[in-house]
Protein backbone atom coordinates (compact mmCIF):
# COMPACT_ATOMS: atom_id res chain seq x y z
CA UNK A 1 0.00 0.00 0.00
CA UNK A 2 2.48 2.49 -1.52
CA UNK A 3 2.86 5.16 -4.14
CA UNK A 4 3.07 3.39 -7.63
CA UNK A 5 6.39 2.99 -9.14
CA UNK A 6 7.18 1.38 -12.53
CA UNK A 7 7.95 -2.38 -12.90
CA UNK A 8 11.72 -2.06 -13.51
CA UNK A 9 11.94 -1.02 -9.78
CA UNK A 10 10.81 -4.21 -8.62
CA UNK A 11 12.37 -6.45 -11.13
CA UNK A 12 15.01 -7.76 -8.05
CA UNK A 13 17.42 -10.39 -9.65
CA UNK A 14 17.60 -12.27 -6.92
CA UNK A 15 19.59 -15.18 -8.92
CA UNK A 16 18.43 -14.56 -12.36
CA UNK A 17 20.22 -11.61 -12.31
CA UNK A 18 21.40 -9.02 -15.18
CA UNK A 19 18.99 -11.02 -17.45
CA UNK A 20 15.95 -10.17 -15.46
CA UNK A 21 17.13 -5.86 -14.98
CA UNK A 22 17.79 -6.06 -18.55
CA UNK A 23 13.81 -6.55 -19.49
CA UNK A 24 13.34 -3.78 -16.87
CA UNK A 25 14.71 -0.99 -19.12
CA UNK A 26 12.01 -1.88 -22.22
CA UNK A 27 8.98 0.44 -20.84
CA UNK A 28 7.51 0.80 -24.47
CA UNK A 29 7.08 -2.77 -24.11
CA UNK A 30 5.16 -2.37 -20.57
CA UNK A 31 2.08 -3.84 -22.05
CA UNK A 32 3.16 -6.73 -24.52
CA UNK A 33 1.58 -10.10 -23.36
CA UNK A 34 4.95 -12.36 -24.29
CA UNK A 35 7.03 -9.63 -22.11
CA UNK A 36 4.26 -10.08 -19.44
CA UNK A 37 4.52 -13.67 -19.37
CA UNK A 38 8.37 -13.40 -18.72
CA UNK A 39 8.57 -11.29 -16.35
CA UNK A 40 5.97 -13.89 -14.33
CA UNK A 41 8.21 -16.65 -15.30
CA UNK A 42 11.03 -14.44 -13.94
CA UNK A 43 9.60 -13.90 -10.52
CA UNK A 44 7.89 -17.30 -9.99
CA UNK A 45 11.71 -18.83 -10.38
CA UNK A 46 13.14 -16.08 -7.79
CA UNK A 47 10.55 -16.94 -5.75
CA UNK A 48 11.24 -20.22 -5.73
CA UNK A 49 14.99 -19.91 -5.42
CA UNK A 50 14.76 -17.31 -2.34
CA UNK A 51 12.22 -20.01 -0.24
CA UNK A 52 15.16 -23.06 -1.25
CA UNK A 53 18.27 -20.89 -0.45
CA UNK A 54 15.96 -19.43 3.02
CA UNK A 55 13.35 -22.32 3.81
CA UNK A 56 10.11 -22.22 3.67
CA UNK A 57 10.11 -21.79 7.54
CA UNK A 58 12.97 -19.14 8.25
CA UNK A 59 12.16 -16.45 10.34
CA UNK A 60 12.73 -13.14 9.75
CA UNK A 61 15.42 -11.23 11.56
CA UNK A 62 13.40 -10.18 15.15
CA UNK A 63 14.88 -7.16 16.93
CA UNK A 64 14.99 -6.08 20.74
CA UNK A 65 12.47 -3.22 22.32
CA UNK A 66 15.46 -0.84 22.11
CA UNK A 67 15.55 -1.31 18.51
CA UNK A 68 11.57 0.01 18.20
CA UNK A 69 11.96 3.14 15.76
CA UNK A 70 10.88 6.65 17.50
CA UNK A 71 9.11 7.45 14.70
CA UNK A 72 6.98 4.53 11.81
CA UNK A 73 5.69 6.28 9.14
CA UNK A 74 2.41 5.57 7.91
CA UNK A 75 2.12 3.42 4.74
CA UNK A 76 -0.13 4.02 2.36
CA UNK A 77 -4.28 4.82 2.62
CA UNK A 78 -4.25 7.01 6.14
CA UNK A 79 -8.08 6.53 6.39
CA UNK A 80 -10.34 4.82 4.13
CA UNK A 81 -13.10 7.04 2.49
CA UNK A 82 -15.76 5.34 3.03
CA UNK A 83 -18.99 5.37 5.20
CA UNK A 84 -19.15 2.09 6.14
CA UNK A 85 -15.30 2.58 7.54
CA UNK A 86 -16.49 5.58 9.23
CA UNK A 87 -19.44 3.94 11.36
CA UNK A 88 -17.69 1.13 12.35
CA UNK A 89 -14.27 2.99 13.59
CA UNK A 90 -16.79 6.09 15.37
CA UNK A 91 -17.91 2.62 17.23
CA UNK A 92 -14.43 1.84 18.51
CA UNK A 93 -15.28 -1.23 16.09
CA UNK A 94 -17.51 -3.16 18.31
CA UNK A 95 -19.45 -3.83 15.25
CA UNK A 96 -16.58 -4.86 13.04
CA UNK A 97 -16.30 -8.67 12.07
CA UNK A 98 -13.67 -10.51 10.08
CA UNK A 99 -15.50 -12.66 7.59
CA UNK A 100 -13.99 -16.14 6.05
CA UNK A 101 -15.28 -17.88 3.54
CA UNK A 102 -14.46 -19.41 0.14
CA UNK A 103 -12.55 -22.52 -0.23
CA UNK A 104 -13.79 -23.73 3.49
CA UNK A 105 -15.83 -26.11 4.79
CA UNK A 106 -16.70 -23.67 7.90
CA UNK A 107 -17.17 -19.83 6.91
CA UNK A 108 -16.61 -17.64 9.98
CA UNK A 109 -16.82 -14.54 11.27
CA UNK A 110 -14.50 -13.39 14.21
CA UNK A 111 -14.92 -9.79 15.89
CA UNK A 112 -11.93 -8.43 17.88
CA UNK A 113 -12.70 -9.90 21.10
CA UNK A 114 -13.23 -13.30 19.81
CA UNK A 115 -9.37 -12.97 17.85
CA UNK A 116 -7.90 -11.50 21.36
CA UNK A 117 -9.14 -14.67 23.16
CA UNK A 118 -7.46 -17.57 20.81
CA UNK A 119 -3.35 -17.56 21.09
CA UNK A 120 -1.51 -14.74 19.90
CA UNK A 121 2.01 -13.82 18.81
CA UNK A 122 4.44 -10.83 19.54
CA UNK A 123 7.22 -9.59 17.05
CA UNK A 124 9.24 -7.25 17.07
CA UNK A 125 10.41 -6.85 13.27
CA UNK A 126 11.93 -4.20 10.60
CA UNK A 127 8.97 -3.08 7.95
CA UNK A 128 10.83 -2.16 4.25
CA UNK A 129 8.90 -0.04 1.51
CA UNK A 130 9.60 -0.11 -1.89
CA UNK A 131 9.54 3.73 -1.19
CA UNK A 132 12.82 3.17 0.48
CA UNK A 133 12.13 3.67 4.04
CA UNK A 134 12.23 1.20 6.83
CA UNK A 135 11.07 1.21 10.68
CA UNK A 136 11.51 -1.03 13.32
CA UNK A 137 7.63 -1.69 14.89
CA UNK A 138 6.31 -4.19 17.36
CA UNK A 139 3.51 -6.45 16.34
CA UNK A 140 0.63 -8.09 18.32
CA UNK A 141 -1.49 -10.53 16.71
CA UNK A 142 -3.40 -13.60 15.82
CA UNK A 143 -1.49 -16.32 13.86
CA UNK A 144 -3.30 -16.25 10.49
CA UNK A 145 -2.73 -19.91 10.42
CA UNK A 146 -4.97 -20.66 13.57
CA UNK A 147 -7.65 -18.80 11.80
CA UNK A 148 -7.24 -21.04 8.43
CA UNK A 149 -7.09 -24.28 10.12
CA UNK A 150 -10.61 -23.44 12.02
CA UNK A 151 -11.97 -22.59 9.19
CA UNK A 152 -11.10 -25.96 7.22
CA UNK A 153 -9.74 -25.15 4.38
CA UNK A 154 -10.37 -27.23 1.29
CA UNK A 155 -7.78 -29.09 -0.51
CA UNK A 156 -8.10 -26.92 -3.84
CA UNK A 157 -7.19 -23.76 -1.96
CA UNK A 158 -4.30 -22.04 -2.87
CA UNK A 159 -4.00 -18.44 -2.00
CA UNK A 160 -5.35 -16.15 0.92
CA UNK A 161 -7.06 -13.16 -0.65
CA UNK A 162 -7.22 -10.39 1.99
CA UNK A 163 -10.30 -7.23 1.26
CA UNK A 164 -9.90 -4.52 2.41
CA UNK A 165 -12.10 -1.48 3.51
CA UNK A 166 -10.09 1.68 1.68
CA UNK A 167 -10.15 2.98 -2.12
CA UNK A 168 -7.38 3.95 -3.45
CA UNK A 169 -9.32 4.89 -7.24
CA UNK A 170 -12.42 5.01 -7.61
CA UNK A 171 -14.00 3.04 -10.60
CA UNK A 172 -17.28 1.52 -12.40
CA UNK A 173 -15.77 -2.02 -12.03
CA UNK A 174 -14.83 -1.92 -8.30
CA UNK A 175 -11.42 -2.50 -8.93
CA UNK A 176 -10.61 0.49 -6.81
CA UNK A 177 -10.91 -1.66 -3.83
CA UNK A 178 -7.71 -2.80 -2.30
CA UNK A 179 -6.66 -6.18 -2.11
CA UNK A 180 -4.03 -8.49 -1.58
CA UNK A 181 -2.96 -12.04 -1.30
CA UNK A 182 -0.50 -14.69 -0.57
CA UNK A 183 0.19 -18.59 -1.22
CA UNK A 184 0.03 -21.07 2.24
CA UNK A 185 3.73 -21.52 1.97
CA UNK A 186 3.56 -17.32 3.38
CA UNK A 187 -0.19 -18.33 5.21
CA UNK A 188 1.29 -20.88 7.19
CA UNK A 189 4.54 -19.28 8.44
CA UNK A 190 4.76 -18.25 12.26
CA UNK A 191 5.43 -15.06 11.80
CA UNK A 192 2.31 -14.36 9.80
CA UNK A 193 -0.36 -12.28 11.55
CA UNK A 194 -3.02 -10.57 11.64
CA UNK A 195 -2.14 -7.70 13.92
CA UNK A 196 -4.42 -5.85 16.14
CA UNK A 197 -1.95 -4.25 17.98
CA UNK A 198 1.29 -1.90 17.67
CA UNK A 199 4.06 -1.40 20.36
CA UNK A 200 1.53 -2.06 22.99
CA UNK A 201 -1.22 -0.33 21.59
CA UNK A 202 -4.20 -0.96 19.75
CA UNK A 203 -3.58 -0.22 15.90
CA UNK A 204 -4.19 3.30 14.66
CA UNK A 205 -6.40 4.20 11.84
CA UNK A 206 -3.35 5.50 9.73
CA UNK A 207 -1.57 1.97 10.76
CA UNK A 208 -4.23 -0.15 9.51
CA UNK A 209 -7.23 -0.29 12.38
CA UNK A 210 -9.01 -2.92 13.37
CA UNK A 211 -6.56 -5.58 11.68
CA UNK A 212 -4.15 -5.55 9.20
CA UNK A 213 -1.58 -8.21 7.93
CA UNK A 214 2.08 -9.12 8.73
CA UNK A 215 3.76 -11.01 6.50
CA UNK A 216 7.17 -10.60 7.31
CA UNK A 217 9.18 -11.63 4.47
CA UNK A 218 7.69 -9.90 2.06
CA UNK A 219 8.06 -6.15 1.31
CA UNK A 220 5.56 -2.93 2.92
CA UNK A 221 2.59 -3.28 0.07
CA UNK A 222 2.08 -7.14 0.87
CA UNK A 223 1.19 -5.52 4.40
CA UNK A 224 -2.60 -5.32 3.59
CA UNK A 225 -4.47 -3.10 6.46
CA UNK A 226 -7.79 -2.23 7.38
CA UNK A 227 -8.70 -5.89 6.80
CA UNK A 228 -12.36 -6.77 6.29
CA UNK A 229 -12.59 -9.93 4.78
CA UNK A 230 -10.23 -13.13 4.04
CA UNK A 231 -11.74 -15.12 1.08
CA UNK A 232 -9.46 -18.64 -0.14
CA UNK A 233 -9.01 -19.12 -3.57
CA UNK A 234 -7.81 -21.45 -6.18
CA UNK A 235 -6.75 -18.85 -8.60
CA UNK A 236 -6.63 -14.92 -9.10
CA UNK A 237 -9.16 -14.97 -12.33
CA UNK A 238 -11.84 -13.90 -10.66
CA UNK A 239 -10.45 -11.42 -8.89
CA UNK A 240 -10.27 -7.87 -10.99
CA UNK A 241 -7.08 -7.58 -12.68
CA UNK A 242 -6.09 -11.25 -12.21
CA UNK A 243 -2.54 -10.65 -10.63
CA UNK A 244 -3.54 -11.09 -7.29
CA UNK A 245 -3.32 -7.51 -5.55
CA UNK A 246 -4.57 -4.29 -6.17
CA UNK A 247 -0.70 -2.94 -7.03
CA UNK A 248 -0.34 -5.70 -8.69
CA UNK A 249 -2.97 -5.68 -10.90
CA UNK A 250 -1.05 -2.25 -11.79
CA UNK A 251 1.96 -4.04 -12.61
CA UNK A 252 4.01 -4.93 -8.92
CA UNK A 253 5.55 -8.06 -8.64
CA UNK A 254 3.02 -10.84 -6.55
CA UNK A 255 5.79 -12.04 -4.60
CA UNK A 256 7.64 -9.41 -3.09
CA UNK A 257 10.53 -11.35 -0.65
CA UNK A 258 13.27 -9.49 1.33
Amino acid sequence: MTGFLTRRRFLVGGTLGAGVLALGGCDALEQNEDVDAVLRSAEKLTMEAQRLLLGQGTLAREFSPADISPTFRVNGTQSPDSEEYAALHENGFANWRLKVDGLVNRPMEFSLADLRKLPSRTQITRHDCVEGWSAIGQWTGTPLGLILQAAEMKTEARFVVFHCADELEKTLDGSGVYYESIDLVDAFHPQTILAYAMNGEDLTVGHGAPLRLRVERQLGYKHAKYVMHIEIVDSFSGLWGGRGGFWEDRGYQWYAGI
